[in-house]
């Protein structure tokens, strides 16, 4: 295997994924912001939420233009570069991306053109019913991905098979099902809802401290603060879940984001800072809080948190173990009779995924030494100091938001956001939900390394046979094109803005307001 090949097609799935995943959380809460101000306008009836609804409404459409075209382009990647991943687990991977594509999509899509084209159509409770729609299929679209996704990061509900030499679906119910699949959906959609809030902040100060439709601009950030004050909090405590779901199924990326490198009495300690040394396999200036997270990751006082080194000699056991297996699946493509070969499989299969480790180093695992099977067993520690950092900062962002969102909802009733210097932070804060999201997907993915599939499917198996100068090719394709396509959703998201919540068929004056903030 050429080792480049697969670290550039890990280059550019990232590239695309992370690209797409700019437009995924604002059109994931944005969709529900949507829901609550048509809400308001049909109850109240009052004129000034429709052209509420209608300018997020726009800026909505833009983004969910861009996240649809180059969403597409990500699932073709697993045919084009991820070959032998889709053969040996597209019986499983598969099912939630066509459901996907087959029922949120469609839903969402259709859904879309009626909530744009229907406002002078449909009555006002069958267009919210349409808008609180398309929130539902845009949100049903992240389940479906976040099921495939939880997947990989915990192959529940299927075995392989050593007949067809691939995995199936043994409980398309526990794929379903699946506790870090259910825990990534409500972390990730909370985090959308985080986002699309702190946008809409920014842009009614925009506005606000600019003078202009202070009356669409205050009405939006009342409901932008009280929804995301709710979504940080929740993001927050759902992490926090996402942690108590890693210590039961991905031990090895918990310890890693902790940086810790040997088991700790119970209720092991959280590490607020430090400087995670891999060579000396020591965290240099730790600063630990006690308890914490013990609570979090066993939610007790009395559970274990294992460390790196402990998790490292478990890998080495299961490498062994998945060698006997290995053994057995080769003796049984020449005698599927072999009674004993099936025995020694049934016994040793959960532990195949981990003899493929060694296939790295050579062709067939059964030739491993001891020193070899203990290097692979340490390829198992994804990159502690990018896990630990990213964490952190993500963390931190996090309770940023908390802060922030509290704040506006004071502001919301103390002074009615005339402070310029909190309009100031608002506009400021735009891009850090964006900062925090692609840190968490980073952190997820890394964290995953080097399986593309958890225990199942080494990453440098799962490429396609392509070349170096392929691969360059299509990463500066979709780099021209993805770097296009960015130009295009800024000019025209800020032309959007820059015009403003009109509507040439309604007078402004209900919505407009010059009336410039008072000066501190």
């Amino acid at each position: 295997m050429d080792m480049a090949v697969i670290e550039l097609s890990r280059l550019q799935f990232a590239l695309t994924a992370m690209y797409h995943f700019l437009f995924v959380p604002l059109t994931l809460g944005l969709s529900f912001m949507l829901v609550i101000m048509e809400s308001v306008y049909v109850i109240t009836k009052r004129p000034i939420w429709r052209v509420i609804t209608r300018f997020w409404g726009r800026l909505f459409g833009i983004n969910f233009v861009l996240g649809v075209a180059t969403g597409l382009t990500m699932e073709f990647e697993f045919g084009t570069n991820w070959a032998y991943y889709a053969h040996y687990v597209g019986d499983i991977f598969g099912a939630p991306l066509a459901i996907e594509g087959l029922m949120a999509f469609f839903l969402e899509a259709t859904m879309v053109g009626v909530m744009f084209f229907g406002w002078d159509r449909l009555s006002r409770v069958q267009h919210l019913f349409v808008t609180l729609l398309v929130a539902l299929g845009t949100n049903l679209s992240a389940l479906w991905i976040l099921i495939a996704n939880g997947w990989m990061q915990n192959p529940v509900g299927a075995a392989f098979n050593p007949e067809t030499m691939r995995m199936e679906v043994t409980s398309f119910k526990e794929v379903l099902f699946n506790p870090v699949a259910q825990a990534k959906f409500v972390h990730t959609v909370s985090a959308g809802y985080v986002c699309a809030a702190t946008f809409v902040m920014g842009v009614s100060a925009i506005y606000l401290l600019r003078g202009k439709w202070t009356n669409v601009a205050r009405r939006s950030m009342m409901v932008a603060s009280a929804f995301g004050l709710a979504s940080a909090l929740s993001v927050v405590v759902l992490g926090d879940e996402s942690g108590y779901a890693l210590t039961d199924n991905q031990k090895m990326k918990l310890a890693s984001i902790e940086a810790m490198w040997e088991t700790e009495p119970a209720p092991a300690a959280i590490t607020l800072i430090g400087l995670p040394d891999v060579a000396g396999r020591t965290t240099h200036g730790a600063i630990k809080l006690p308890y914490v997270m013990g609570i979090i990751g066993t939610r007790s006082l009395s559970g274990k948190i294992d460390g790196i080194e402990e998790l490292v000699l478990r890998a080495d056991e299961r490498i062994h173990s998945g060698i006997i297996a290995y053994d057995a699946v080769e003796k049984l493509k020449q005698d599927r009779g072999n009674i004993a070969a099936r025995a020694a499989f049934e016994a040793h299969k959960r532990d195949i995924g981990f003899a493929l480790l060694l296939k790295r180093y050579m062709p067939d695992p059964r030739q491993a030494n001891d020193g070899q099977i203990l290097k692979a067993a340490w390829d198992t520690v994804p990159n502690v100091p990018v896990m630990f950092f990213l964490f952190r900062g993500m963390a931190a962002l996090g309770f940023g938001f908390i802060a922030f969102f509290a704040m506006a909802f004071y502001c919301a009733s103390a002074c009615r956001f005339s402070k310029r210097w909190f309009l100031k932070i608002a506009v400021f804060m735009i891009p850090l939900p964006w900062l925090a999201i692609e840190a968490g997907w980073v952190l997820a993915e890394i964290g995953r390394q080097p399986w593309a599939v958890d225990g199942v499917l080494p990453t440098f198996l799962g490429a396609s046979s392509l070349t170096v100068p392929q691969i360059w090719a299509t990463i500066i394709g979709f780099t021209a094109l993805y770097g296009t396509l960015a130009v295009i959703e800024i000019r025209l998201m800020i032309a959007a803005i820059r015009k403003g919540p009109e509507e040439h068929h309604e007078p402004m004056a209900a919505a407009q307001g010059f009336a410039p903030l008072p000066a501190e």
